[in-house]
């Protein structure tokens, strides 16, 4: 795929988000269950944050480091998504470059860039193993299925 293609052609259009008010112990599960690194917080339709699960090691970490399954799950629970989410996720407009998208997750070294409108609605979720796909499989022009 071209270096100009806009992302809008391989972003995930479905993907797991939560609100701000939900609890770790759910973003933990979701990831796991869903296999994913890296989650929209989304209120009302609008992006306000992103939740990895490098914030949920951190959370764990900086209350104890010696917890047991069940200790952390408890933890876990008493914590809300917008205690540990970063608040302000640098995003992509549909229309970018993929040349464009790849540049944001170099120069501040994430994982994921979320889609928005111009109002700040989520509207999908890129990769880097998107773009590594657009990239090099030739079978699988879309998002991944």
């Amino acid at each position: 795929m071209k270096s100009d293609t806009p992302v809008e052609r391989i972003m995930q259009r479905e993907f797991a988000s939560v609100r701000s008010d939900e609890h770790l112990d759910f973003v933990d599960d979701v990831m796991a269950l869903g296999r994913v690194r890296h989650m929209p917080v989304v209120d009302g339709g609008k992006l306000v944050g992103v939740v990895s699960q490098r914030d949920l090691l951190a959370a764990s970490l900086s209350k104890v480091l010696d917890f047991d399954g069940k200790e952390r799950r408890t933890f876990l629970r008493s914590v809300d998504v917008r205690e540990v989410m970063a608040a302000r996720p640098i995003t992509v407009a549909p229309g970018a470059s993929l040349a464009e998208a790849a540049a944001l997750l170099l120069r501040h070294k994430i994982g994921c860039l979320p889609v928005v409108g111009a109002g700040g609605e989520a509207l999908g979720l890129l990769t880097e193993t998107d773009l590594l796909r657009a990239a090099y499989d030739e079978e699988q022009p879309g998002p991944p299925r």
